[in-house]
């Protein structure tokens, strides 16, 4: 079996105390997988930094010994992302989770990467402001890892995605260096970009330490479900919503068999048909137009109801509806392989896609579950395959791809926000073709010994 050696085992001791350095098989195997459906494999070791010094100096041990390092929040990614790279140590930041400073004149925040999401909007709340992406996952999702795969969610539609609201960076490169990225200011012109070539780089050029984000006030706000005949009829009205001039703080898309899972986990009576949930940001007055010009136009397409929110508690359950699709599903699945994944496409193309979707799930006979933050083109796609079902597995895998395919045909994405990890690496290169090449430049010159998540993303 394979294990540390005794000179890195030392090193790692010395540095961070007994503690917080684990090789037995127990703590191995409860970091050995992240949330995706990839398999997952034992690391020689588990490490937990609290300093950006002890994280810059695990990196440069790493790097003298050429062991391989997978950076780790609360491991939900959901495509082999977090998954330990072969041979080598998973490092551990989620004691490194303190809210470092809120500046609400600044309308920003200092944080350190472990932080939860929900627990940093818990306390920005206090002074009328949030972090605006909203992953479902929001309730276990660190911001570190959000960075790291660039994540959306339901508010990503109005507000951007992680990328448009980090301003600085604090990074730990393999070198042993802890370096500085962008600045505090809202915008600048000085040099090139290197936040944004951070955000989303799936912990391949560096390790993030601190993380100062932009923020928005909390706005008023409103919730509404619309219900249709069937999902073609739905997905064409997240295109005449958009097309109107409303600008929804979220326009989520759930199809019938995503609404059958919500009733049988919550024990609610929704009507199991395709179903839009829509949220309105800003002053009274003007979500009150938007609220009756979205109605209008899902009426007019057929919805058999259109139902505002009145009262908090309501909102609530719409949006725990909403959230907990996958919950749902691997509640009512437990044993299965949930294979998990999203791509975007172009707004023009979003009912088509979502129409080819639904039929790849006719095609290979799988129990699927369609949803996701339509309004931005984004498809999630859950399909659950029954352990050992091997030839199901497969089909499954193939349906998957052939909706990739579908999605970047049409001028869409392998990946809307789950990032690229082992599971996508394949559709890579027939997403950027001979961009790829300078993308594994960049990551040599930042990573010269390919200590950093070597594995993820790039196919061998």
């Amino acid at each position: 079996m394979e294990m540390l050696s005794p000179q890195v085992l030392d090193s790692l001791t010395r540095l961070l105390g007994a503690q917080s350095v684990a090789t037995d098989p127990g703590q191995r195997q409860t970091y050995s997988h992240d949330e995706s459906s990839q398999p997952p494999e034992l690391p020689l070791a588990v490490v937990w930094a609290e300093t950006p010094e002890q994280v810059a100096a695990v990196l440069k041990i790493a790097d003298d010994a050429r062991l391989p390092v997978t950076a780790r929040g609360a491991g939900s990614s959901l495509e082999g992302n977090a998954v330990p790279s072969s041979g080598g140590i998973v490092l551990a930041l989620e004691k490194m989770n303190r809210v470092l400073e809120i500046l609400p004149q600044d309308f920003q925040v200092r944080v350190q990467p472990g932080v939860v999401y929900d627990e940093l909007n818990r306390q920005l709340a206090r002074h009328g402001l949030f972090f605006a992406p909203g992953p479902s996952s929001g309730d276990v999702a660190t911001i570190g890892g959000m960075v790291g795969n660039n994540s959306g969610g339901l508010n990503a539609l109005r507000y951007g995605v992680t990328r448009d609201h980090v301003l600085r960076l604090q990074v730990a490169l393999p070198d042993g260096r802890l370096v500085w990225f962008g600045t505090r200011a809202m915008k600048t012109s000085s040099g090139f970009d290197l936040v944004r070539l951070m955000v989303g780089s799936e912990g391949l050029l560096g390790v993030v330490t601190e993380i100062v984000l932009r923020l928005h006030g909390l706005p008023e706000r409103r919730t509404a479900l619309a219900q249709f005949p069937d999902l073609d009829t739905a997905a064409r009205a997240v295109y005449e919503i958009m097309s109107s001039g409303i600008q929804p703080g979220a326009l989520e898309l759930m199809d019938s068999n995503s609404i059958r899972s919500i009733n049988r986990y919550k024990g609610w009576g929704w009507a199991e048909v395709p179903t839009l949930l829509l949220e309105f940001h800003g002053t009274p007055s003007g979500i009150a137009e938007e609220v009756e010009i979205a109605g209008e136009i899902c009426r007019g397409l057929g919805a058999g109801e259109y139902r505002v929110a009145d009262t908090p508690a309501l909102r609530e359950q719409l949006w725990a509806g909403r959230k907990e699709i996958t919950n749902a599903d691997k509640a009512l699945h437990p044993n299965a392989i949930i294979l998990k994944g999203d791509v975007a496409v172009p707004l023009s193309q979003y009912a088509a896609t979502v129409e080819f979707a639904r039929s790849l799930g006719e095609k290979y006979e799988l129990d699927i579950t369609l949803f996701g933050h339509a309004g931005d083109g984004n498809i999630h796609w859950n399909a659950m395959v029954a352990p050992g079902d091997a030839a199901k597995l497969a089909q499954g895998e193939r349906a998957a791809a052939e909706l990739i395919r579908q999605s970047l045909a049409v001028g869409g994405t392998a990946s809307a926000e789950h990032g690229i990890g082992l599971a996508k690496r394949a559709f890579l290169l027939e997403e950027h073709g001979d961009s790829v090449e300078l993308m594994r430049q960049i990551k040599q010159v930042f990573d010269p010994h390919g200590i950093l998540n070597p594995g993820k993303m790039f196919s061998a």
